[in-house]
Protein backbone atom coordinates (compact mmCIF):
# COMPACT_ATOMS: atom_id res chain seq x y z
CA UNK A 1 0.00 0.00 0.00
CA UNK A 2 0.94 3.17 -1.03
CA UNK A 3 1.72 6.34 1.72
CA UNK A 4 -1.47 7.83 0.10
CA UNK A 5 -3.80 4.94 0.43
CA UNK A 6 -2.45 4.22 4.12
CA UNK A 7 -3.11 7.59 4.66
CA UNK A 8 -6.41 7.64 3.71
CA UNK A 9 -7.77 4.92 5.29
CA UNK A 10 -5.92 6.40 8.62
CA UNK A 11 -8.05 9.42 8.00
CA UNK A 12 -10.88 7.66 7.29
CA UNK A 13 -10.56 5.87 10.26
CA UNK A 14 -10.39 8.82 12.33
CA UNK A 15 -13.63 10.33 10.68
CA UNK A 16 -15.20 6.78 11.43
CA UNK A 17 -14.07 6.95 14.86
CA UNK A 18 -14.47 10.49 16.07
CA UNK A 19 -18.23 9.97 14.77
CA UNK A 20 -18.53 7.09 17.12
CA UNK A 21 -17.20 8.89 19.89
CA UNK A 22 -18.69 11.95 19.65
CA UNK A 23 -21.84 10.13 19.34
CA UNK A 24 -21.46 7.99 22.48
CA UNK A 25 -20.62 11.45 24.50
CA UNK A 26 -23.22 13.10 23.45
CA UNK A 27 -25.41 10.65 25.20
CA UNK A 28 -23.44 12.13 28.81
CA UNK A 29 -25.53 13.96 30.78
CA UNK A 30 -23.95 17.76 30.96
CA UNK A 31 -22.35 17.10 34.53
CA UNK A 32 -20.26 14.41 33.61
CA UNK A 33 -19.69 15.68 30.57
CA UNK A 34 -17.65 18.71 31.86
CA UNK A 35 -16.83 16.92 35.59
CA UNK A 36 -13.00 15.81 36.04
CA UNK A 37 -12.39 12.76 35.49
CA UNK A 38 -8.83 12.19 35.53
CA UNK A 39 -7.99 12.93 32.10
CA UNK A 40 -4.81 14.59 31.17
CA UNK A 41 -6.94 17.47 30.34
CA UNK A 42 -9.60 16.81 32.95
CA UNK A 43 -12.44 16.83 31.34
CA UNK A 44 -14.35 15.15 28.54
CA UNK A 45 -14.79 18.45 27.08
CA UNK A 46 -11.43 19.77 28.06
CA UNK A 47 -9.88 16.49 26.41
CA UNK A 48 -12.26 17.14 23.05
CA UNK A 49 -11.30 20.70 22.92
CA UNK A 50 -7.43 19.24 22.68
CA UNK A 51 -8.31 17.59 20.07
CA UNK A 52 -9.49 19.84 18.09
CA UNK A 53 -6.97 22.37 19.24
CA UNK A 54 -3.91 19.75 18.73
CA UNK A 55 -5.24 17.91 14.87
CA UNK A 56 -7.23 20.67 12.99
CA UNK A 57 -5.83 24.04 14.65
CA UNK A 58 -2.28 22.65 14.82
CA UNK A 59 -1.21 19.61 12.94
CA UNK A 60 -3.69 20.43 9.78
CA UNK A 61 -2.48 24.25 9.72
CA UNK A 62 1.28 22.88 9.21
CA UNK A 63 0.83 20.56 6.66
CA UNK A 64 -1.68 23.22 4.86
CA UNK A 65 -0.50 26.17 5.64
CA UNK A 66 3.15 25.67 6.91
CA UNK A 67 2.49 27.70 9.71
CA UNK A 68 2.14 27.44 13.49
CA UNK A 69 -0.58 29.70 14.41
CA UNK A 70 -0.84 30.80 18.00
CA UNK A 71 -3.06 28.75 19.85
CA UNK A 72 -2.03 27.05 23.47
CA UNK A 73 -2.79 23.06 23.40
CA UNK A 74 -4.67 23.17 26.86
CA UNK A 75 -6.91 26.16 25.52
CA UNK A 76 -10.82 25.92 25.61
CA UNK A 77 -11.31 26.79 22.01
CA UNK A 78 -14.79 25.77 21.82
CA UNK A 79 -17.07 26.31 25.25
CA UNK A 80 -20.05 25.23 23.45
CA UNK A 81 -20.42 21.49 23.28
CA UNK A 82 -22.68 20.72 20.23
CA UNK A 83 -20.54 23.57 18.23
CA UNK A 84 -17.53 21.22 19.19
CA UNK A 85 -18.83 18.10 18.25
CA UNK A 86 -19.61 19.73 14.98
CA UNK A 87 -16.13 21.25 14.73
CA UNK A 88 -14.81 17.93 15.68
CA UNK A 89 -16.26 16.20 12.67
CA UNK A 90 -16.09 19.26 10.05
CA UNK A 91 -11.79 19.23 11.27
CA UNK A 92 -11.80 15.36 10.87
CA UNK A 93 -13.37 15.32 7.62
CA UNK A 94 -10.57 17.73 6.21
CA UNK A 95 -7.56 15.59 6.61
CA UNK A 96 -8.72 13.09 3.53
CA UNK A 97 -8.91 15.68 0.78
CA UNK A 98 -5.31 17.21 2.07
CA UNK A 99 -4.00 13.95 2.07
CA UNK A 100 -4.85 13.24 -1.44
CA UNK A 101 -3.69 16.39 -2.28
CA UNK A 102 0.21 16.05 -1.14
CA UNK A 103 2.55 15.15 -4.60
CA UNK A 104 4.28 11.67 -4.32
CA UNK A 105 7.71 12.63 -3.32
CA UNK A 106 6.51 15.08 -0.61
CA UNK A 107 5.82 11.53 1.08
CA UNK A 108 9.93 10.93 1.87
CA UNK A 109 10.55 14.63 2.34
CA UNK A 110 9.66 16.89 5.35
CA UNK A 111 7.27 19.15 7.09
CA UNK A 112 8.54 22.16 6.90
CA UNK A 113 6.77 25.08 8.86
CA UNK A 114 7.32 28.18 11.03
CA UNK A 115 6.67 28.09 15.03
CA UNK A 116 4.71 30.50 16.34
CA UNK A 117 7.72 32.40 17.60
CA UNK A 118 9.41 32.79 14.21
CA UNK A 119 11.38 29.67 14.17
CA UNK A 120 11.88 27.06 11.04
CA UNK A 121 11.04 23.81 11.63
CA UNK A 122 11.25 20.88 9.65
CA UNK A 123 9.95 17.56 10.49
CA UNK A 124 10.24 13.97 8.93
CA UNK A 125 6.42 14.16 7.00
CA UNK A 126 5.29 11.08 7.19
CA UNK A 127 6.03 10.25 10.54
CA UNK A 128 5.15 13.45 11.69
CA UNK A 129 1.46 12.63 9.84
CA UNK A 130 1.55 9.15 11.81
CA UNK A 131 1.76 11.39 14.87
CA UNK A 132 -0.99 13.48 14.31
CA UNK A 133 -3.04 10.53 13.79
CA UNK A 134 -1.87 8.74 16.95
CA UNK A 135 -2.71 11.67 19.28
CA UNK A 136 -5.91 11.41 18.36
CA UNK A 137 -6.39 7.46 18.87
CA UNK A 138 -4.57 8.63 22.36
CA UNK A 139 -6.63 10.75 23.54
CA UNK A 140 -10.06 9.24 21.75
CA UNK A 141 -9.16 5.87 23.86
CA UNK A 142 -8.90 8.27 27.27
CA UNK A 143 -12.28 9.10 26.75
CA UNK A 144 -13.53 5.96 26.35
CA UNK A 145 -12.01 4.91 29.76
CA UNK A 146 -13.50 7.74 31.24
CA UNK A 147 -16.76 6.83 29.68
CA UNK A 148 -16.19 3.31 31.00
CA UNK A 149 -15.86 5.07 34.59
CA UNK A 150 -18.83 6.91 34.12
CA UNK A 151 -21.10 4.27 33.60
CA UNK A 152 -21.29 4.73 30.14
CA UNK A 153 -21.40 2.52 26.90
CA UNK A 154 -17.90 2.90 24.88
CA UNK A 155 -18.24 2.48 21.50
CA UNK A 156 -15.84 -0.20 19.37
CA UNK A 157 -13.34 2.32 18.41
CA UNK A 158 -10.26 -0.33 17.32
CA UNK A 159 -8.54 0.27 14.05
CA UNK A 160 -8.46 -3.36 13.76
CA UNK A 161 -12.24 -3.66 14.06
CA UNK A 162 -12.79 -0.58 11.49
CA UNK A 163 -10.51 -2.94 9.18
CA UNK A 164 -12.30 -6.13 9.84
CA UNK A 165 -16.08 -4.48 9.22
CA UNK A 166 -17.24 -3.77 6.22
CA UNK A 167 -20.26 -2.11 7.10
CA UNK A 168 -17.74 0.84 8.36
CA UNK A 169 -17.38 3.75 5.77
Amino acid sequence: MDAVAHFTQLARYNVWATARLLDAVGALPEEDYRRDVGLFFHSIHGTLNHLLVGEHHLWFVRFADGISPKVALDAELEPDRAQLDVRLREGAARWAPLIASFKPDRWSGTLDYTTMRGTAASLPFAATLAHVFNHGTHHRGQITAALTVLGQPCPELDLVYFLQNPSTP
